[in-house]
């Protein structure tokens, strides 16, 4: 049995795609009080920092919630300027690393071109390319033994062979959950660079996602300095635990940012986004702890869940990737999550990591209840299939 993603309406009927199911949908379908959900396949972070409820009290923010917020964000790319050690002109901010995305897909990537995907990846980048109507060249990564690394030569050979518009990477990698080796993204930047240098034509956008960058302690952010194609988005959305107010940075040379800012809306970010996240970016405590709780509770989980058998794969993100050898088995026990009310993130038939599942890392009672679900799933008998267990549990 295919665990098929998670997706159970989309907001556009006409749509081609589905976004997650809601806890209320997952409710409805297995018998559940919402209130009892868990959201294992979203990579958020459960705990928000104290600085939302202190300044929601003392009414704190921007401009009153009246009024519009500032256009320009002053406060908020001041601080983030200040956080990844740019210029004011090398900021852009949007309603979540999404939007940024988006903006960079209507700007960079014309009607009827094409974009580079290594694959597996986050799936808004095939999203966004096939809107604009593009074509998308996905290049599959080097595997699980490889840790999934970015195949560069393939990489390079795709976006001179098709002329690619835009190439898009995510390091550490979403939904593989590490980053690519050493130097391999500089040299890619350096091979396009003289690709697009010998055929007289200009060097392909390069996209690098650091969503993650925080869980590893080091950015790209420098390449930028050498490479003018190179945008690097950046979000409060994972390592702050922000992911509700929406706010992402696109990081770049300020001609790029000046190519992309007309396509932003003038206040897509809510004024209570742009102080508490600015608030966020001020104070280093509140990143230091976010990441002390991941990282312990990373660890910890990835040994309750290795001890009663399942294959986790090494992470450095706020989610771990989980190999259960089969389709099948990996479906079953997406069932099982799912009747007990914790909602994992599966793949669908054909996707590499069908046999899969990736799980985020929460606080310590939900992570608990993922534990005492393995270790029941581990204590039944060797001889029961995957799909009876599937059916068992589906009931």
């Amino acid at each position: 049995m295919s665990p098929t993603p998670v997706t159970f309406t989309s907001p556009n009927a006409a749509s081609t795609y589905s976004w997650e199911a809601t806890d209320e949908e997952v409710a409805a379908r297995f018998g559940l009080d919402p209130a009892t959900i868990v959201r294992f396949d979203l990579n958020t972070s459960p705990t928000p920092p104290a600085l939302m409820s202190q300044a929601l009290a003392a009414g704190r923010f921007e401009a009153p919630l009246s009024e519009y917020p500032p256009t320009d964000y002053r406060r908020l790319v001041d601080a983030a300027a200040a956080r990844y050690g740019v210029s004011r002109a090398e900021i852009l901010v949007g309603a979540g690393a999404d939007e940024i995305l988006d903006i960079v897909a209507k700007v960079c990537i014309p009607a009827g071109g094409t974009a580079v995907v290594p694959t597996p990846t986050y799936a808004m980048y095939r999203v966004l390319s096939e809107q604009r109507g593009a074509t998308v060249i996905a290049v599959p990564r080097l595997g699980e033994t490889s840790d999934w690394a970015l195949d560069g030569a393939a990489v390079r050979a795709a976006a001179a062979d098709h002329d690619a518009a835009v190439v898009w990477l995510c390091s550490p990698n979403n939904p593989t959950a590490l980053p690519e080796p050493d130097g391999a993204i500089a040299a890619l930047l350096a091979d396009l660079a003289a690709d697009a240098a010998a055929a007289g034509r200009p060097a392909p956008i390069v996209v690098l996602d650091e969503a993650y960058a925080e869980f590893v302690g080091s950015s790209l952010l420098g390449l930028r300095e050498t490479y003018p194609n190179l945008v690097v988005v950046r979000t409060a959305s994972k390592a702050y635990a922000l992911a509700g107010l929406r706010v992402g940075f696109a990081v770049a040379r300020p001609e790029l940012i000046a190519r992309l800012n007309p396509f932003r809306p003038p206040g897509s970010v809510s004024t209570v986004s742009v102080t508490l996240v600015t608030e966020a970016l001020l104070d280093p405590a509140i990143l230091d702890a976010n990441l002390d709780r991941v990282v312990r509770e990373r660890r910890r989980l990835t040994d309750e869940l290795r001890a009663v058998g399942w294959s986790v794969g090494p992470s450095v993100t706020n989610f771990i990737l989980v190999a259960f050898g089969s389709v099948d088995r990996a479906g079953a026990v997406a069932q099982a999550l799912l009747s007990r009310g914790l909602v994992p993130r599966t793949f669908g038939a054909g996707h590499p990591l069908a046999d899969h599942l990736r799980l985020t890392v929460r606080d310590p009672g939900e992570n608990d209840r993922l534990i005492a679900v393995a270790t029941e799933l581990a204590s039944r008998a060797p001889t029961e299939s995957a799909g009876d267990t599937a059916q068992e549990t589906a009931r």
